[in-house]
């Protein structure tokens, strides 16, 4: 059991059969009055963020049964996304709701971290970046570069990008992954 003496960022802790996780917190000792604790909770099955007060220990909480496994992203179809556990090799299908916007920047081959709550995918980790080809973007005025403005472009998994005028069709880019927003062209390695 954990109690609110255990608190810390990223803790992830189960309240009413939920998973969460400890996005911010703080211990507050009152004048007058029991201390307490105020939190920042995100609920890892929903996204929802909550702000709950604990009673300072007395509150106790439970340990989610939590696994996260590195899986392979194989293809998607129909019913959603398949991926293949890079250690047993089993294969597990993931609906829409689980991947969300996510699909947007899943390439064959990636290997992710998939976190499970009793047994059953809850969300995806993705890394921080990803490189992904234009497949469709206006072509760059001549002199429109030196104004600094900006374009619609298209990549190779249906993601809308604002880009730079400068980028032609079949460049890769760097794509941030937690705002979805263009970094730089893809130097290679």
């Amino acid at each position: 059991m954990l109690k609110t003496s255990d608190f810390r960022k990223n803790l992830k802790l189960e309240i009413d059969g939920k998973p969460f996780i400890i996005i911010d917190f703080q211990h507050v000792n009152p004048g007058k009055g029991s201390a307490f604790v105020k939190t920042k909770l995100k609920n890892l099955e929903t996204g929802q963020l909550l702000e709950k007060t604990y009673k300072s220990g007395v509150d106790t909480f439970g340990r989610p049964d939590l696994d996260e496994r590195e899986m392979e992203y194989t293809y998607a179809d129909q019913e959603g996304f398949n991926f293949m556990d890079q250690i047993t090799f089993e294969s597990i299908n993931l609906n829409h709701d689980v991947v969300g916007d996510y699909k947007f920047f899943l390439q064959e081959g990636m290997v992710i971290a998939v976190l499970f709550y009793n047994e059953r995918p809850i969300s995806l980790e993705l890394p921080n970046f990803v490189n992904l080809k234009v497949t469709e973007t206006d072509p760059g005025l001549k002199g429109d570069t030196a104004s600094g403005g900006n374009k619609k472009a298209v990549m190779e998994t249906g993601l809308q990008v604002n880009v730079p005028l400068f980028i032609k069709e079949d460049e890769v880019l760097k794509i941030d992954t937690r705002s979805g927003e263009y970094v730089e062209r893809y130097k290679g390695e």
